[in-house]
């Protein structure tokens, strides 16, 4: 029964080293996790604060464009309506 006995011994030993490899592992790749999810954080912040920028950049944009537009459609209509009044 000794030599039963020692295998089973062997066996968690075994499984201890293991254990406690991988509990080390986790711990370690719970770090870098943490440090990954911190540079990607800060990436998201400024993100964010760009979006936001641009956004409103894109918004005033947008409006002296809308302007532009209403500006030559106007100066469009009125050359018609001068070739319409030559006909």
């Amino acid at each position: 029964m000794a030599k039963n006995d020692s295998n089973i011994d062997q066996l968690i030993d075994d499984l201890k080293q293991v254990r406690d490899e991988v509990e080390l592992r986790i711990h370690l790749a719970a770090a870098d996790v943490r440090d990954e999810w911190d540079v990607v954080e800060r990436k998201w912040a400024h993100l964010r604060g760009r979006a936001k920028r641009v956004g409103e950049a894109v918004e005033e944009a947008a409006d002296d464009v809308g302007e532009a537009l209403d500006v030559v459609a106007d100066e469009v209509k009125r050359g018609y309506e001068r070739i319409r009044n030559l006909l």
